[in-house]
């Protein structure tokens, strides 16, 4: 019990800190830091996902993830996402007996290249833009029940000759049940900025909370799991100035907002993220998840598709565990995901 309330404390702490800061938004300068490049994670929502089973890329979105099972493990990702722009990471975890279990990780997203021109229109050279991210993690377990973490990441921003950098860090829980539900609780990218690409530019961090649950099913081959993202703001309407949904009055130019049920439902909903695996032997998984925040803020109403959804599937070959997923954000396409991951001691006779 004082494990668990001293930990609740810290977390909401950092909540406090947090709404102290001068600046708060939703993303900031350094949203990038939310993006994933694992395809397991962007198969399940993009976000948190409270699944304890050793795979060492869900440290990175819950340090308490990082346990003795991730020693070891090698992971490499890659996303062809939209245009250019394309992230890579790579992930190693090692335990120690005495001082517990540890994660490095590099994350990089390139945005491709960019010609230099002047005021006519004259082209010559190029430049290009990028961010990146370096992570060391630390997770403990401190009973059958009951684990911990946190994370300690250096962020960084260089756009042609600009450069900016930040300090953030994230902790993290998860408590077991003997019934097998396991639930998480995190408080994600504490921080500020060490130096600004310009004067007055934005420096605010994308601080959130998330609480997360699953459980795998006794008879059935199915983990299923739900996530509560953004515990620490209410309202996460995005008003589109385009309008595409109508919801503008033509004549007074006020828009028209949900009342009641309907408004609670839809406030409520974007902050739910829910998925699942399904087992098909001991070599391949599939899975799947639907994000309703995503699918609100980037449909086009007469062309849904399957916006808001993503899948992806798991596959065991030989000493390696190869993912690869798919995540709808628009109607024009959705990012490829790829990841491998490998214990390199297996390759030791």
């Amino acid at each position: 019990m004082k494990k668990t309330t001293l930990l609740f404390l810290l977390i909401s702490l950092a909540f406090q800190f947090n709404l102290l800061k001068a600046q708060q938004a939703d993303q900031g300068a350094y949203g990038f830091v939310n993006s994933t490049n694992a395809a397991r994670v962007a198969a399940l929502g993009g976000s948190l996902v409270p699944i304890d089973d050793g795979d060492i890329q869900l440290g990175l979105y819950n340090p308490a993830l990082i346990s003795a099972e991730t020693s070891g493990k090698l992971a490499l990702s890659y996303v062809d996402y939209f245009a250019d722009i394309n992230y890579a990471g790579l992930q190693y975890a090692r335990s120690f007996e005495k001082t517990g279990n540890f994660l490095a990780s590099l994350q990089y997203h390139h945005y491709g290249s960019f010609d230099y021109a002047d005021e006519s229109g004259l082209t010559e050279g190029s430049f290009s833009a990028a961010d990146y991210a370096f992570t060391l993690g630390w997770g403990r377990q401190l009973d059958s029940n009951f684990s911990i973490g946190a994370n300690a990441k250096f962020l960084g921003r260089q756009y042609e000759t600009y450069n900016a950098f930040a300090m953030a860090v994230d902790v993290g829980a998860n408590y077991k049940t003997k019934s097998g539900w396991l639930l998480s609780l995190t408080a994600r990218n504490i921080g500020t900025e060490l130096s600004s690409l310009f004067e007055d530019a934005d420096a605010s961090l994308p601080f959130t909370m998330q609480f997360g649950v699953s459980k795998r099913l006794e008879h059935v081959p199915f983990r299923f799991m739900v996530v509560y993202d953004n515990i620490q703001k209410w309202d996460l309407t995005y008003d589109d100035p385009i309008d595409l949904d109508g919801n503008i009055d033509p004549i007074t130019g006020e828009l028209q907002e949900k009342d009641g049920l309907a408004n609670f439902g839809d406030q409520l909903l974007r902050h739910i993220i829910i998925g699942g695996e399904f087992y098909i032997g001991k070599g391949l998984v599939l899975r799947g998840s639907y994000n309703y925040k995503r699918r609100q803020e980037m449909k086009i109403p007469d062309k849904l598709g399957m916006v808001g959804f993503s899948w992806g599937l798991g596959i065991r070959v030989s000493k390696f565990q190869i993912n690869y997923s798919r995540s709808t954000h628009h109607a024009v396409g959705s990012p490829n995901y790829i990841s491998i991951v490998t214990r390199l001691s297996d390759f030791v006779n």
